[in-house]
């Protein structure tokens, strides 16, 4: 996200507690971004004021917001609708996210009690933070989810995403994924097409996904599936320019099966296909990856 002509870059970075804040902090002054740790949201506006005043100064700043300031933090929402208005500015919400269990495991091994539960077990206060960072979440162009990331791995998103030379550019994830393994988190959308029918119960498919041909063409060849993916792609074709006019940077459509084996894997291929004519694409299947990596 490059700076748009004169427009000064505001990046917030928030997020669940443990989820790689402070990696995210370091990643943008390796950047050039001058950086506040732990800023008051009821602070923000007379932070904005000395970025304004700063003779372009300070055109690059990200500041690290999280509940340590919860006193202050119904400001912040008060604030970011000052944010929107600006015209001298380009605003960026960036919100780090792990699943709970990862969270759980992090706050273990580093022997550390969380802000709102500091005699109690840390789940107990990542679901209240959950809870309290929703709305926030929400309003983010940008949402990390780091179980899987290694501090290396979200320095490298961040300098892609960051970087002074990237122009902005809307990216449409279609993913796959198997119910049984739950719902992905980072997902903005989610669709289940386990109503149609099931090239599992074909013994010769069953080994098989829906990258292979033969099954792709068995998920695609009933009215159903015709009349769904019609459906789906007339109310996408409706919501995506919307959702780039709005400032996110990405949008994440879950397409869900039973397995993440056929169909599901089936249906985002013909969808991200779909719609790379109009917008920057990107294809991933979750649940067969591992068997994608042992065949390579």
């Amino acid at each position: 996200m490059g700076l748009e002509g004169n427009r000064m870059q505001l990046v917030i970075i928030t997020g669940m507690s443990g989820a790689g804040k402070t990696v995210a902090v370091q990643s943008f002054e390796d950047l050039g971004f001058f950086c506040v740790d732990n800023l008051p949201p009821t602070l923000l506006p007379k932070f904005l004021e000395l970025m304004k005043d700063a003779n372009n100064k300070m055109n690059k700043v990200a500041l690290v917001m999280d509940l340590r300031g919860r006193e202050f933090f119904d400001d912040l929402f008060k604030a970011l609708d000052e944010l929107d208005k600006s015209s001298w500015l380009t605003p960026t919400i960036l919100f780090l996210d792990a699943d709970d269990s990862v969270l759980v495991r992090r706050y273990k091994e580093t022997r550390r009690s969380h802000p709102l539960s500091p005699s109690g077990p840390p789940l107990e206060g990542i679901k209240q933070e959950r809870k309290i960072l929703e709305e926030l979440k929400g309003r983010a162009q940008i949402i990390y989810n780091t179980s899987n990331l290694k501090p290396r791995e979200l320095r490298e998103k961040i300098t892609t995403e960051f970087s002074a030379n990237k122009q902005s550019v809307f990216t449409v994830n279609v993913m796959s994924f198997g119910f049984k393994n739950g719902i992905p988190i980072d997902c903005d959308l989610v669709f289940d097409v386990r109503f149609l029918p099931n090239p599992f119960y074909i013994e010769h498919m069953r080994p098989k996904t829906g990258l292979d041909k033969d099954v792709y063409d068995y998920v695609l060849k009933w009215n159903e599936t015709h009349k769904f993916l019609e459906k789906l792609t007339d109310l996408l074709a409706f919501m995506l320019p919307h959702y780039k006019r709005e400032g996110k940077s990405q949008l994440v459509i879950g397409i869900g099966c039973t397995g993440g084996q056929h169909r599901s894997v089936a249906l985002a291929e013909y969808i991200g296909h779909y719609f790379e004519r109009d917008y920057n694409t990107k294809i991933s299947h979750r649940d067969i990856k591992g068997r994608e990596e042992k065949a390579q």
